[in-house]
């Protein structure tokens, strides 16, 4: 059910600009922007001293189910979402049940309709045997595909990587769908894996998951999306060399690429500090780093931040490389870490706006999402820009019960979280019998 909301006096963070002013929203949809708008509808919020930013769409998530004791489910995945200010998610297929086959997609939309505290869609994932499926399945955010190992540091796809090179001459030759892709070279992890794989450390996965394991597969990834005027979008890049890579190509290409919030957040000291947790794939890399990919992001190199939400629990984690699961929990701190960083002015409003739901709408061609602007669906996400909290138990939300980021004071943080006019998060609690609706992806 679609709500009737009228937000007063708020921060209003525009596509092209920040102003100050009333917003109101319709059946769902925001049906009025004015400096003072003499007429309320619905429920009225006063938003003096808030911000208002469109509603994040987090691309790249892994939502467990079924909902295990330790496991994620997309309950407990979506409520984190909420209160992190996160409107929407697209989950990777390599979830339980793997999204590879219309039943498995069947049931993961069936689970979401049911459970989903924000809005939901899903990639389906390519494997070795199931290619010509991929183009005709609908109601999907496009094709996911992993060109790597399932071995290396205790990842576990399911049958879900792809390295066979006819088998992924045939993907692109055959989906016009948008291709997500994670990009490691194969061939390359194993001849590392045989140099460094008798050394005990989380540096160690560094040194097998090198830079230049995942160049190779990137490239080879632009290659044929060029050959076959594909629409391509990398999930994590990780490095300077890849935003140099990616510089090459001019906005023109069809190829985009994002980044983790892990990736611009944690740095050498913390990649110390939390040992084997810090294991992800791909590898945390640096401050060298860290810092071109915020160049990226603002030269328009890279195109959008998202949490690569994998909730590993602490017993998962704390086991030592190559055991322990690769991947950190992020979807309920990625907007309140961008936020600190809009406090210590390395970016704008405007500018997490565009990285967190615009540029992923437009990219996974969703329509009617990722703006503030009359006409566009009533997702919104009330913001208090001088708050500071430490992300700490019990304000975790996600079954992985830890945060990457504990103990480190944020100024920034989600107050009220609105779908399509209704608060589903609000002041530290959610509100029952508001959930989420499947999103639609125009083709």
């Amino acid at each position: 059910m679609s709500g009737n909301l009228t937000i007063r006096q708020a921060r209003l963070v525009l596509p092209d600009r920040v102003v100050t002013g009333d917003l109101l929203i319709e059946d769902g949809v925001i049906s009025e922007i004015g400096p003072r708008i003499d007429r309320t509808v619905g429920n009225e919020i006063d938003g003096k001293g808030l911000t208002a930013l469109p509603g994040a769409i987090d691309v790249h998530v892994h939502f467990r189910e079924p909902g295990l004791t330790r496991k994620e489910s997309i309950l407990t995945g979506s409520r984190a979402a909420a209160a992190g200010g996160v409107t929407a998610y697209l989950d990777l297929p390599n979830t339980v049940p793997h999204t590879t086959s219309t039943e498995a997609l069947q049931d993961k939309l069936a689970l979401a309709e049911a459970r989903s505290a924000v809005h939901y869609g899903f990639y389906m994932g390519a494997t070795a045997d199931n290619i010509e499926l991929l183009q005709e399945t609908e109601r999907v955010a496009g094709v996911a595909v992993h060109i790597g190992s399932s071995t290396v540091a205790g990842a576990e796809q399911g049958g879900l990587c792809v390295n066979d090179p006819e088998v992924l001459e045939a993907l692109f030759a055959s989906v016009d769908k948008p291709i997500a892709v994670v990009a490691e070279d194969v061939d390359r992890l194993r001849d590392r894996m045989l140099v460094y794989g008798s050394e005990v450390g989380p540096h160690t996965h560094a040194l097998v998951h090198d830079i230049e394991t995942t160049l190779i597969a990137t490239r080879r990834v632009i290659e044929l999306a060029q050959r076959y005027g594909r629409q391509v979008h990398f999930l994590a890049a990780s490095s300077q060399e890849e935003v140099n890579l990616f510089a090459a190509l001019g906005p023109s290409s069809g190829i985009t690429a994002g980044v983790s919030m892990s990736h611009l957040a944690l740095d050498e000291e913390d990649i110390r500090r939390l040992g084997d947790r810090a294991v992800t794939n791909p590898p945390l890399r640096g401050s060298l780093h860290i810092d071109k990919l915020w160049q990226g992001l603002h030269s328009g190199m890279l195109q959008m931040v998202s949490s690569g939400h994998a909730p590993h629990t602490i017993e998962e984690k704390d086991r030592p490389w190559p055991l322990t699961a690769p991947g950190l929990p992020g979807v309920e701190w990625t907007l309140p870490l961008l936020l600190h960083q809009v406090h210590h002015e390395r970016c704008t409003l405007r500018d997490v706006a565009r990285w967190t739901a615009e540029a992923p709408a437009r990219r996974f061609r969703i329509p009617r999402k990722g703006r503030l602007e009359v006409g566009f669906d009533g997702d919104v996400v009330l913001v208090d820009t001088e708050a500071r909290r430490v992300p700490e138990l019990p304000r975790i939300h996600t079954r992985a019960g830890w945060c990457p980021f504990a103990g480190q004071p944020l100024v920034g943080w989600p107050v009220v979280t609105i779908l399509l006019g209704r608060a589903v998060y609000r002041d530290g609690e959610f509100i029952e019998g508001v959930k989420g609706r499947e999103l639609t992806f125009a083709r």
